[in-house]
């Protein structure tokens, strides 16, 4: 890989998708980041996507966009069944690879993706954008300082209705589609960020005939505290995370999982924190990952290996105790 000298980072993305139009227009927004070139295997999904965000190279092909030596990093946004496959694809060619998440659809395929990783010398980053919001980060710190006191339960969900077509990607099983995988992963992370891995867990699912799951019910048990998950795609739920302590109460409110307010409760008061993001809130882990490049880092300080081996294991966790298999 090519040494850069914090001139500008030139990007690739793989997979054009709702995500990858939202990280475009976030990309932007970056000063030492340029969009560079973009792929599809539809040739004209990329030149028109390529049109709209004024994109230098467009490519009908995942594999000449990873072999274009003008590229630095690549965004995988592919369906997840795909991610392994397309990330070890453009490490192989020496590029950076923000994959994004789930990293992979099981354990030992987020291990294969690690070791390629480590053997390229190349930098491999999940793309779980939440971890790197202004308000994620400031309850984090709020919550390790205990200043409510210790956690006593967590109550994090997220849900949405929409009506079910076999065709569309978020339903197909064969691609990880259904509620865990894509919108499931979310109430987990805020789990094990902040309460860390579970003694054990009870899972409960719905599932479409085609047998993708249409929502789970999770509970983790911890020594002191349990936390209530749920995911759905067929029900709308307030999509918040409620961490109730010994003193008092702090909640992240509706949307949690994006740029989000804080709701801090105390002796029947509350104050709502506003952390006046101005953007979709893509460009503060493209920021982060921009970084680790110039200083030629090949692993995260924040979403390390680590955690998303913790995170990938509590998935498959799950898919076991509710019999989902792909």
């Amino acid at each position: 890989m090519k040494i850069l000298q914090m001139s500008k980072i030139k990007w690739g993305i793989i997979g054009l998708g709702n995500i990858a139009q939202k990280f475009a227009k976030d990309l932007a927004t970056i000063p030492n980041a340029e969009l560079y070139a973009v792929a599809s295997r539809n040739k004209e999904k990329s030149e028109q996507f390529a049109k709209e965000y004024q994109v230098v190279k467009s490519y009908n092909s995942y594999k000449d966009l990873a072999k274009d030596s003008e590229v630095d990093a690549v965004y995988i946004a592919t369906p997840h069944s795909f991610h392994k496959e397309h990330a070890i694809l453009c490490m192989m060619h020496k590029k950076a690879v923000l994959c994004e998440k789930p990293f992979a659809m099981n354990f030992d395929e987020v291990q294969e993706m690690i070791s390629v990783s480590k053997e390229q010398n190349v930098l491999l980053m999940e793309a779980l954008w939440t971890y790197f919001l202004p308000h994620y980060q400031y309850v984090l710190e709020f919550l390790k300082n205990k200043t409510l006191g210790d956690i006593i339960s967590l109550e994090a969900d997220f849900g949405f209705y929409k009506l079910f077509d076999n065709e569309d990607r978020l339903f197909k099983k064969e691609v990880g589609g259904g509620s865990l995988l894509d919108i499931g992963i979310y109430p987990i992370f805020v789990a094990l960020t902040i309460l860390g891995m579970p003694k054990n867990i009870e899972a409960k699912a719905m599932f479409f005939k085609n047998g993708a799951d249409e929502s789970c019910d999770m509970i983790f048990h911890y020594q002191h505290a349990k936390a209530y998950l749920k995911s759905s795609i067929q029900k709308q739920t307030a999509t918040q995370a409620i961490f109730t302590c010994e003193e008092g109460i702090i909640k992240m409110n509706t949307a949690f999982f994006m740029p989000a307010t804080v709701s801090i409760i105390k002796n029947g008061q509350e104050e709502i924190v506003d952390f006046g993001v101005k953007t979709i809130g893509y460009n503060y882990e493209i920021a982060h990952f921009n970084q680790l490049l110039s200083k030629g880092k090949k692993e995260s300080d924040i979403m390390t290996f680590e955690f998303s081996k913790k995170l990938i294991k509590t998935l498959d966790a799950v898919r076991e105790t509710i019999g989902l298999t792909y």
